[in-house]
């Protein structure tokens, strides 16, 4: 495979210190999460970027398939805690589809199809549990 594209983050201080990114201005305040401090934690910002890449792979569907409708995703992660010191993140995912002529089983075949070409699914493929839902306005 041919890189496309490559970035480097870099944090100091873990969840309570700050990020930033090699090829970019931004530059975030990290908090524990539930902390009520000012700042993101990185189950923030994996919502954002998987919301974002799983709605770039629906977009590659959608033109694939050469269907229309407008979309919203949605992805809720969820930091989870067994015993000890056993985490584990949990996502689920939610897309909304407007102005379209697809009913709302047509339109989940192509959520799941987006599901499987979306490169944070496969990352987190047998690795977390993923829940995927649609439905059509």
């Amino acid at each position: 495979m041919k890189t496309l594209y490559s970035t480097k983050a870099t944090t100091t201080g873990g969840r309570a210190g700050s990020s930033s990114l090699n090829d970019s201005d931004l530059n975030i305040n990290m908090v524990p999460p539930g902390s009520g401090k000012d700042g993101n934690n990185p189950e923030q910002l994996f919502a954002m970027g998987y919301s974002a890449c799983f709605g770039g792979a629906l977009g590659a569907v959608q033109q694939m398939e050469n269907a229309k409708f407008d979309s919203t995703t949605q992805v809720e992660v969820d930091l989870l805690q067994g015993e000890g010191h056993d985490y584990q993140l949990a996502a689920k995912i939610h897309v909304i589809g407007e102005n379209t002529d697809l009913s709302a089983d047509e339109f989940q075949k192509l959520v799941e199809k987006a599901h499987q070409v979306c490169p944070y699914s496969k990352a987190t493929r047998g690795n977390i549990n993923v829940e995927v839902t649609s439905e059509v306005k």
